[in-house]
């Protein structure tokens, strides 16, 4: 008796630490996923959710082989385990899912559902007191079917390549060992095979492992990946840095002051200065729809453009139609809005047109002060190749200050979803009629931003340039 009870209590032993091992990866896998909490870590959550009920199976199943436990606990024991056994294969088939490729993927989404319906059968009837184990043959039989399929998938190199997101040999080796003890598990009782009772837990944990192995190179695939994102998106924002101007023009009787905020790493918003000398220039501001690379790309787009019509720089309605003409056929649906602004400081004279883009606000320091609201628009770029754009001409005297402004600013919603509008807008450049144009752009960022509820920093693309006339 004495050399028969030693390897029954080291099999316990085995099953227990196992088992608290298992639990424990669980555990810190769903912990990894809970504080990293992107889309990418659901691999963690199932691999949590499979390794921990298994791993919480076999502590429930090596206490079944305590003695002097009572037949009530027993019997609370056994249905905990039958609940857990339904529950354990569609963990298995939720972490396969998100491993899976194509077909093997559609194989795991229809085994799911056989799978669902045995296990809410089974767990309804334990809690109903029924005699559950009656359709166990059933799930078991679905888990042999499911666990030749998964072993075929990965240890057949062409079909791993094909049909899983990390294949390789630590997977298949885990896998083919698992395959041969669960299919040995799940006919023991179709046959009346011997049970080894070490052999089950040894085996999962081989597997585990390996499971884990394969989730840990998914999510740190998954890092490199959107580090390598990261970094194209920073080498994009210098890229498109280097496109806009890196200083303000130095006019006679003119002070420039330009504020550009993008929401993103990247953005659709762009101005240009064209300088001809120190009493004439042209001063651009674009909007392009959307928001990220795409509409950035777009933005590089006008910069090219803009070299082709700026020998017409002191026109802006046929700047913005050569523009519209380069650009409708690459836009692929996507639109643009544009203002441009011609000084011509000699004469004191400015010139201005539009494509769909917010008007032009001047504050008018003589006759007492006045703000008015420049619009001279004709259709935004991409409806039409072929548009024609009206100029609207105008006298500017010393004291006046210019706003070019894309939507971004006046689109701004605070919580109660209230728009910072362009009555706001207007309310700010009145306050601050007399301060320099930096000045007056760094207040309009500050209101802007005060709008905003917290903890929102930034809605959409955000650019200015402000012009004082001296």
């Amino acid at each position: 008796m004495q050399t028969q009870a030693i390897p029954i209590q080291w099999n316990q032993f085995i099953a227990v630490v196992l088992g608290a091992v298992l639990l424990f990866i669980g555990a810190s896998s769903g912990a990894i996923a809970a504080i990293r909490r992107r889309g990418e870590n659901r691999i963690l959550i199932w691999f949590a959710l499979f390794s921990g009920i298994y791993g919480g199976r076999m502590l429930l199943q090596s206490l079944l082989r305590q003695p002097g436990i009572s037949a009530h606990l027993v019997a609370r024991l056994n249905d905990t385990i039958d609940i857990i056994s339904y529950l354990v294969l569609i963990a298995a088939l939720l972490f396969w899912w998100e491993l899976s490729l194509g077909k093997l993927r559609r194989f795991n989404e229809i085994a799911m559902v056989p799978a669902t319906l045995i296990a809410i059968t089974g767990i309804s009837l334990v809690l109903l007191g029924k005699p559950a184990r009656i359709i166990m043959p059933f799930n078991n039989g679905l888990a042999v079917c499911v666990v030749l399929v998964l072993l075929v998938v990965s240890t057949v190199p062409s079909l791993s390549m094909r049909y899983l997101a990390v294949p390789g040999r630590v997977l298949a080796i885990g896998s083919a060992v698992f395959a041969a003890v669960a299919l040995w598990v799940n006919l023991e009782r179709f046959f009346n095979l011997p049970i080894i009772d070490s052999l089950e837990p040894g085996a999962f944990t081989v597997f585990v492992l390996s499971l884990g192995y394969v989730a840990a190179e998914k999510t740190f695939a998954n890092e490199r990946r959107l580090l390598s994102i990261e970094n194209e998106l920073e080498i994009a924002r210098n890229i498109q840095n280097s496109i806009l101007p890196a200083s303000v023009p130095e006019l006679e009787n003119i002070r420039v002051c330009a504020a550009y905020h993008p929401m993103t790493s990247v953005a659709g918003d762009f101005y240009e200065f064209v300088v001809v000398d120190r009493h004439h220039a042209g001063f651009l501001i674009a909007d392009v729809s959307g928001h990220g690379v795409p509409a950035a790309l777009i933005a590089s787009m006008i910069k090219v453009a803009m070299q082709s019509v700026s020998v017409q720089a002191g026109d802006p309605a046929q700047v913005l139609r050569g523009l519209n003409r380069v650009l409708s056929n690459q836009l692929r649906g996507q639109f643009v809005t544009a203002a441009y602004l011609w000084l011509d400081m000699e004469n004191r004279r400015a010139r201005y047109s539009s494509a769909g883009h917010p008007p032009l606000l001047c504050w008018r320091a003589s006759g007492g002060g006045e703000l008015q609201r420049l619009e001279s628009n004709g259709l935004l770029f991409g409806v039409l190749p072929d548009t024609e754009y009206p100029n609207l001409d105008f006298d500017v005297s010393p004291g006046d200050h210019l706003l070019l402004y894309t939507d971004g600013i006046v689109e701004a919603e605070n919580a109660a979803g209230e728009a910072f509008g362009d009555s706001r807008l207007e309310q700010v450049l009145r306050m601050h009629k007399g301060n320099s144009a930096c000045d007056i752009s760094s207040r309009l960022l500050d209101e802007q931003r005060n709008w905003l509820p917290k903890p929102v920093s930034q809605q959409d693309d955000l650019t200015l340039v402000v012009i004082d006339v001296l």
